[in-house]
């Protein structure tokens, strides 16, 4: 087998487990179970953060058909992939476009895929820091005013220069972040997949009991059903909760990494079908009562709400549990996906190159100038609803869409039916009225 280096674009994000056709005969095949968790995990990540947003912006009954709706479409479009991938010889997303687009096709994949990695590491950042250092602005949509929203940090030690924002990112960039990015092997990673959907649950969990606790003291309002549309402005800023929602559903990168250590074709089909039922309820279930507990304060990350006071110690120490556990979850993550990250963006500067792991000369300032850039991101806009709104209507759309149509209707293997083209077509102009009234929306109110 060749090495990633030497497959060029249609070489796998993350190195092969495998060191032989041999050896992978012999092996025994992953679960069904554990495709699912692997799944579950790349879905449920910053994304269930903004959720609750959605429903605020939405409405409680457009918001659910929506997170549905996006599931289903999901669901088509990886089942596009896997059936081109089975009919053809590539392996990998880029592969597939490879072969349908050929060389530019595969490397605006890449593109794609490094855009929203990145984009979820500033994420990861902003939501640390929200976590410990808390929010100084109301961050939702069309609202005046300011609210204050402390980080656990200064609920602790009250505010200080520094336990300031930029300062604690600061200190976990360089003391936490950088040892685990400068980590050339990831396997010692390999268990955040039990932990991240754990900790999905318990989130889930203790949202719903706090909900049901507020509703039952009266201190819960009537949560919107249907969005308010009084004017055209309000119209569309409906659709800028689109992006969000897509983003939350964007895994596709990781479909064909999961697939091949699995026995048959079917298999990951039923994986991701079960995954997406899952993690559509679990979206359902945090937006619900994530907005049913918080109501029109709802931040668009929903942990920023956390440092209410709920009147017993109990309640104040769920709080920080939920708060901390899922920040210590992020943390562990981000080296993941740094890992993918590093590697695309080698593979576009220095293809001919030896691999990136072999040659520090190129690895540690790779690595160090990606986690400054992330980091001045990250403090410049303390927001991740404009990151979900940038991602989910560009880069996100297009992997998640736009691109699977695309193949589709290209289709270089002549095995796409009439149902098929259809579903294509619908799906890409869905994707492209979607993203093109909410860009244009968000340029409006940026400038407003």
């Amino acid at each position: 087998m060749k090495p990633a280096r030497d497959a060029g674009v249609l070489a796998p994000l993350l190195p092969e487990l495998r060191n032989s056709e041999e050896e992978d005969k012999d092996s025994k095949s992953a679960s069904v179970s554990g495709a699912v968790f692997n799944v579950s995990t790349s879905i449920i990540g910053a994304g269930i953060m903004s959720i609750p947003a959605t429903l605020k912006v939405l409405g409680v009954i457009p918001a659910i058909i929506l997170i549905l709706v996006i599931a289903i479409l999901s669901d088509v479009s990886v089942d596009f992939l896997l059936k081109f991938t089975n009919s053809g010889k590539s392996t990998t997303y880029a592969g597939v476009m490879g072969e349908s687009f050929g060389r530019v096709g595969s490397v605006v994949l890449q593109i794609c895929v490094m855009i929203t990695n990145l984009g979820s590491l500033i994420i990861y950042l902003i939501i640390i820091g929200d976590v410990l250092c808390g929010t100084g602005i109301s961050q939702s949509e069309g609202e005046e005013g300011s609210t204050v929203h402390l980080g656990i940090l200064q609920e602790w030690f009250g505010i200080h220069w520094w336990n300031s924002r930029s300062v604690a990112i600061l200190f976990i960039v360089i003391f936490v972040m950088l040892p685990l990015v400068l980590l050339k092997r990831v396997e010692s990673l390999r268990f955040t997949s039990a932990i991240s959907v754990f900790l999905a649950v318990v989130f889930v969990a203790v949202s719903t009991v706090m909900a049901i606790s507020a509703l039952w003291e009266g201190k819960t309002k009537s949560p919107k059903l249907l969005p308010d549309l009084a004017n055209q402005a309000s119209f569309l800023q409906l659709f800028t909760a689109v992006p969000v929602i897509v983003t939350a559903f964007t895994f596709h990168f990781n479909v064909h990494p999961i697939g091949a250590e699995l026995s048959k074709p079917s298999d990951m089909i039923r994986a991701v079908r079960i995954s997406l039922l899952l993690c559509a309820a679990i979206y359902c279930a945090v937006g619900f009562f994530g907005y049913l507990l918080f109501g029109d304060s709802t931040m668009p990350d929903i942990l920023a709400n956390f440092d209410q006071n709920f009147g017993s110690t109990v309640g104040s120490l769920l709080n920080d549990t939920v708060r901390l556990s899922y920040a210590l979850h992020l943390i562990l993550v981000f080296p993941l996906l740094n890992f993918s990250l590093r590697v695309n963006i080698d593979g576009l500067l220095f293809p001919k190159w030896p691999l990136l792991a072999s040659h520090t000369a190129r690895f540690i300032p790779l690595t160090c100038i990606l986690l400054v850039f992330i980091y001045i991101a990250a403090i410049a806009i303390p927001n991740i609803w404009y990151f979900f709104q940038f991602i989910g209507s560009t880069t996100a759309l297009c992997l998640a869409f736009i691109f699977p149509g695309a193949i589709v209707l290209r289709d270089v293997h002549g095995i796409s039916t009439r149902r098929d083209r259809i579903l294509a077509v619908v799906m890409i102009a869905l994707a492209v009225i979607a993203s093109s009234i909410a860009i244009s929306s968000n340029i409006t109110s940026l400038s407003s």
